[in-house]
């Protein structure tokens, strides 16, 4: 049950309530967080994308690359994202993102400049500390910008954050590493998110919290004084089954994806022949394509499909989920890199419709005071267990059968993750029971 202290919104206020218009500039904004959010990824990826290379020279095992692509960065990223994101529901959100955004491009160029394992680890857990700071404010001045009833669709354009940074990190990063070396690409693309924060900070208006809200939401605010306390707000989310599952079934997702996705470019480049200018070119099409439409998509279909049943921000994420499993395993098995490309697709494009349904049901769901530390605290679930699980695991599992599968160990280690999209789409099914619940009560 959720906290009496702090009433969920009422379930008809999205589906029932006419679609007001964005507020002005809205759409501007959300071009600038979007590129933000891009540079985040792609600096957020380009370990993974270059790991061959950053292998060859400084000697990293499979096991060592987990960990600072997993544990090590998740564990600052999640929980410095958590004071940062009740900062920044008492404070300017744009300040906080501008800052975060230029901390983690100076730690980025700090990456290209690491001599050793251990400089890299640094680098790397500072690139998460800044991380922490950009994605939690961007979704609290979106849900600001946008009103109930469009705010799937706002924040689905947002999450296209991911799929570009990566694919254009594959696309630079692959072809700046093939013509100069690796560490330019860091340094180069660092330098970039400099130049983003200042155009953050310059170009980027702190919008009305709950402006656009029903009137409910708008009152609780009021009586919040704008405030909100940190430990209400946290036993508030973890006390509201909704808001604890959902977070839950998008970490198990995220074990999938960030387990597979940290290792597939070393995957295509030692299992499957590609070279760099191969990766840099094809594998970066199929993240744009596949990632980019299966974002793009989903917060249409979300928001279509929610005006019906809350219901639908569950039951979209386990159909998705369900029909990627078979052309994941199709991409594991396929003998050859272009087919390999071929199935993985499917998956690419079927992933990521949790992620606009799981942003979109937690910010309808808090009151507008609490957005910012709300969707901290789902990053938080979500990040903590499925960046700091996914690429560990694959790592870890991948240097335990190096020895007796030296050829393959990384294809046996991503079969390994298939259970995990059981685990994900059964969570996701109990979370639409819940939703169906809360509607019938409503």
């Amino acid at each position: 049950m959720a906290a009496a202290s702090e009433p969920l919104l009422p379930a008809g206020t999205h589906p029932a309530a006419p679609l007001a218009r964005p507020a002005k500039g809205a759409w501007v904004t959300l071009g600038i967080l979007c590129f933000v959010y891009v540079l985040n990824f792609l600096d957020r990826q380009l370990l993974s994308i270059l790991a061959k290379p950053i292998q060859d020279e400084l000697g990293v095992s499979d096991g060592q690359l987990g960990l600072i692509s997993g544990l090590y960065f998740a564990l600052f990223y999640c929980l410095i994202s958590i004071p940062v994101g009740w900062l920044a529901d008492r404070t300017n959100r744009v300040r906080v993102l501008a800052t975060a955004c230029g901390l983690w491009s100076a730690a980025t160029m700090a990456c290209g400049l690491s001599t050793n394992y251990p400089q890299l680890v640094l680098a790397r857990m500072t690139v998460g500390v800044g991380e922490a700071g950009g994605v939690p404010p961007s979704y609290a001045i979106i849900s600001d910008y946008f009103p109930p009833g469009r705010r799937g669709t706002a924040l689905s354009l947002f999450n296209l954050g991911p799929p570009i940074g990566q694919a254009l990190g594959v696309a630079f990063g692959a072809a700046i590493a093939a013509a100069y070396s690796w560490r330019a690409a860091f340094l180069i693309l660092g330098a970039v998110g400099l130049v983003a924060a200042l155009a953050t900070l310059l170009g980027v208006k702190e919008p009305v919290r709950g402006g656009l809200d029903p009137a409910p939401a708008q009152g609780r605010e009021r009586a919040d004084g704008g405030a909100p306390a940190f430990w209400p707000t946290v036993r508030f989310f973890f006390s509201t089954p909704a808001l604890a599952l959902v977070a839950l079934a998008s970490a198990a997702t995220q074990i999938v994806t960030y387990g597979a996705g940290n290792f597939t470019t070393l995957f295509l480049m030692r299992e499957k022949g590609m070279t760099l200018p191969d990766v840099s070119l094809w594998y970066a099409l199929v993240v744009a394509v596949g990632m980019g439409g299966g974002i793009a998509v989903s917060g249409r279909v979300i928001d279509r499909f929610t005006r019906r049943s809350r219901s639908a921000y569950a039951l979209v994420p386990a159909l998705t989920l369900a029909l990627a499993i078979l052309p994941y395993l199709g991409f594991v098995w396929a003998s050859s890199w272009p087919l390999a490309l071929v199935f993985l697709l499917g998956p690419t494009f079927l992933n990521y419709f949790y992620l606009s349904s799981a942003v979109a049901l937690v910010q309808e769901t808090v009151a507008p005071a609490r957005r910012v530390l709300s969707g901290a605290l789902l990053l938080l679930v979500m990040n903590l267990i499925g960046m700091g699980v996914g690429p560990t695991f694959v790592g870890a599992v991948s240097d335990a059968l190096r020895a007796s599968h030296p050829e393959n160990s990384l294809q046996l280690a991503f079969y390994a993750l298939t259970p995990f999209y059981l685990l994900a789409i059964g969570l996701f099914v109990a979370l639409a029971r819940v939703l169906k619940r809360e509607g019938a009560r409503a």
